[in-house]
């Protein structure tokens, strides 16, 4: 049986490629472009999620697939993120239903979930409907309502919502995630200052696995939050930089001395094309909401690994690949 992934060639998307031929899995890995990094054997094709008789031919013959095209913003407003975003699961979806296709798993976000009116979320929790709210976090829950229209009509769908994705292997076409990012940063001691707060954040290794769990264990039209450990940032910042040999010296700014900065900032941000400092990056800071994945654990016997060995192989990783590329 062959298993398909959208979006193969991003930075989850690899992981979970390298995980189904770890698991035997026949992989046929679609994409508008090819990783360079995926394993032997695994089939390209060239497919297009807006399109939606690319989508449905790239599905053809295909028992499951593994849903993953998303375009992640901390923009307000994104035209192409909502298409992607909510146009594009929309097509997928059904295309699979058309194709035959056994068992459907979406991979959304835990911004579907309005974690600015939570201080825990699990998967009763309001949604990311407010119009206040930013782009990426309602267009993944439309994205959702869109994949459950598709389910009333017969497919076979589950959803998976993992919390900040993190940790090797990083090998996304766009470079490092926003997260790996800036822990790269702080490996090479260019943070001498981050902001107060955290998130919940989830190994990239421990999505892939719980994707493959809900594949096989998860419900038809249910919801299962893909969870790690809540982290308060500057600590794994300054775990990198330790790790990676550096004092590991991080300054934490309270929130409430940059709030009223956020504006202007964000201003500077969109003149220089980087959408990373912004009202929504910021109020998701202060929120910092917990996250119960029990639904996860007992349905899915999901389990994802400690923050601390998270960092380290990231780092281990990191460096790896420097030394590669210094090599080149």
């Amino acid at each position: 049986m062959t298993v398909a992934v959208t979006g193969a060639s991003g930075y989850l998307g690899v992981n979970l490629v390298r995980q189904l031929v770890a698991d035997g899995e026949t992989v046929r890995a679609l994409d508008v472009a090819r990783s360079p990094h995926f394993p032997s054997g695994v089939e390209f094709r060239k497919a297009n999620v807006l399109d939606p008789e690319s989508i449905r031919a790239a599905l053809t013959g295909v028992d499951t697939v593994y849903h993953l095209v998303a375009k992640i913003t901390l923009s307000e407003q994104d035209e192409i993120a909502w298409r992607l975003n909510v146009d594009g699961a929309r097509n997928t979806a059904e295309a699979a239903l058309a194709a035959g296709v056994r068992r459907y798993v979406h991979c959304s976000s835990i911004h579907a979930f309005d974690q600015y009116r939570c201080q825990e979320i699990d998967e009763t929790s309001p949604r990311s409907e407010d119009g206040k709210i930013p782009v990426y976090d309602r267009s993944k829950w439309a994205g959702e309502q869109q994949v459950q229209e598709v389910v009333k009509a017969g497919l076979d769908a589950v959803i998976c919502n993992p919390t900040g994705v993190y940790g090797p292997t990083d090998f996304g076409m766009a470079g490092l995630s926003r997260i790996n990012g800036l822990i790269a940063m702080a490996t090479r001691g260019r943070m001498p200052v981050t902001l107060e707060g955290g998130f919940d954040l989830v190994d990239v290794r421990d999505v892939a696995t719980g994707l493959v769990a809900a594949a096989d264990r998860g419900r038809t039209g249910e919801n299962y939050l893909l969870a790690g450990e809540f982290c308060v940032m500057a600590d794994v910042f300054r775990r990198a930089a330790k790790k990676a040999g550096r004092s590991g010296r991080i300054a934490a700014v309270p929130l409430r001395a940059v709030l009223p900065m956020i504006p202007i900032a964000e201003r500077i941000g969109k003149r220089f094309g980087s959408d990373l400092i912004s009202a929504g990056s910021l109020a998701a800071l202060v929120a910092s909401p917990r996250i119960d994945n029990a639904k996860a654990v007992t349905e899915l016997g999901y389990r994802a690994r400690t923050s601390a060995q998270t960092v380290d192989d990231l780092v281990e990783f990191l460096q790896f690949s420097r030394t590669q590329s210094q090599r080149a």
